[in-house]
């Protein structure tokens, strides 16, 4: 489960996003020493011991007049008001500047708990740098090197013990189901046929729905709680400081939902932001279902579905497990297949396998197909567990993990699949060094 939100920020040229890309463990945002060079939020997610949380990017804010800095500033604060917590970035080896007090007046004000990283402490001799920051007022300062990776651990340590306590569900008997697409592809239509009533606004005029909108319904005797969230544009059309903010909305839907729906438009081509958008879910570790709407706009003969079908095995080859519903919203047709595989999806995604009966099927295959050789050795699977559901987890104890080959991983949940039922659920396979 997600912890929440962290946002960096900072003013240009402290290595906001060369801390991001460390905590993130990627190259996602562009480092550069020309300063300004993160215009837009950037999004991703951290791992820190058996923590999960949400990090944000932000371009460095300057209070003065140059291109485009009205609008990093707006995206900026709309970042820390998003944020649990503001990690605020500064020089360790130059100091505070007063570009940097003008940065901690606004943190100020948003009444959100800071932490300071003194970035670009790489050497032991600069380490006494940081005592000049605690003039912010600031409980502790954290000196860290980006490049290096150093004091990462003790300033991680501090960001999890200050996040929101993980919650429960508040609708813990309901199955939670999110609705994410590209604008305009119906999903706000789809809201309203599923609730069979005008809630949520329906407009031709692309990205109407700006926050996601939470709303628990029964059906035949079942609670449900569907999340309408507003279309997910390309990055770089992405224009609006609502727009933006409603993106992290949509992606925090999906986080904390169970099943995510992932609605195309079947009257027209499917786009290189549908697999983007399709990528969401699978971080998210939820269960998924391709909907394709507006399938009453569509002419039909008898091998038309089964060719749109075909299309999308190919173009979403990395969800060949995902069920796929035709449907129309505007009409309401077919609105009871839909909640067939939801039904069936949520009971796979919460399914739990005796563990003699994993064990018996996992070791006969990795007997019938033993693993090749890599890294110096044959991975050897000794026993099997399932640890969790939603999603299903299962540990693999295994001789050494740096024998395993992704190729190995992948005909495992293929067995697995093809022995069980986790249609539209993903799959979460750990192995794990088996103690002497």
């Amino acid at each position: 489960m997600n912890r929440g939100v962290v946002a960096i920020v900072g003013r240009p040229n402290v290595g906001k996003s060369s801390i991001f890309n460390r905590l993130v463990e990627e190259k996602a945002a562009i480092t550069d020493d020309q300063s300004g060079i993160t215009r837009d939020r950037l999004y991703g997610k951290c791992e820190w011991l058996d923590q999960t949380f949400s990090v944000i990017d932000t371009g460095g804010i300057e209070i003065k007049d140059v291109p485009f800095m009205d609008e990093i500033i707006a995206q900026a604060e709309l970042a820390m008001d998003e944020a649990d917590l503001i990690v605020f970035v500064v020089d360790g080896r130059v100091g505070i500047t007063n570009q940097d007090q003008d940065v901690m007046n606004i943190l100020h004000r948003t009444k959100k708990p800071v932490i300071v990283a003194a970035n670009k402490i790489d050497d032991f001799n600069l380490k006494d740098n940081i005592y000049d920051f605690y003039n912010f007022g600031v409980e502790e300062v954290f000196p860290v090197s980006a490049i290096h990776g150093i004091g990462f651990g003790d300033m991680l340590d501090k960001i999890v013990s200050l996040l929101p306590e993980k919650k429960e569900k508040s609708n813990a008997d309901a199955i939670e189901f999110c609705i994410i697409g590209q604008p305009n592809v119906g999903k706000s239509s789809l809201t309203n046929a599923i609730l069979g009533t005008e809630r949520v606004i329906v407009s031709d005029i692309a990205g109407t729905t700006r926050d996601a909108i939470d709303t628990p319904f029964v059906r035949d005797g079942k609670n449900y709680v569907v999340i309408d969230t507003a279309g997910i544009r390309k990055q770089g059309k992405v224009y609006e400081n609502a727009e933006k903010y409603s993106f992290l909305r949509a992606i925090k839907a999906v986080e904390r939902a169970s099943i995510t729906l992932l609605v195309l438009d079947g009257s027209k081509t499917i786009e290189e932001q549908d697999k983007r958008i399709a990528g969401y879910p699978i971080e998210a570790n939820c269960g998924v279902i391709i909907v394709v709407n507006k399938w009453d706009l569509v002419e039909k003969d008898n091998k038309t579905m089964n060719q749109y079908i075909e299309k999308i095995r190919s173009h979403f080859q990395y969800l060949s497990y995902a069920p796929i519903v035709f449907l129309s919203a505007l009409k309401k047709e077919r609105i009871h297949t839909l909640f067939e595989e939801i039904n069936k999806v949520y009971e796979n995604y919460t399914r739990r396998i005796p563990t003699n009966v994993i064990n018996d099927v996992v070791l006969d295959a990795t007997m019938l197909l033993p693993a090749s050789m890599f890294n110096g050795g044959t991975l050897k699977v000794n026993y099997v567990s399932q640890v969790s559901t939603a999603p299903p987890t299962f540990v693999l104890f295994v001789n050494d993990g740096k024998y395993l080959h992704f190729s190995y991983q992948r005909y495992i949940e293929n067995q697995i699949r093809k022995n069980f039922l986790f249609d539209g659920s993903p799959i979460k396979l750990i192995f794990r060094k088996k103690e002497m």
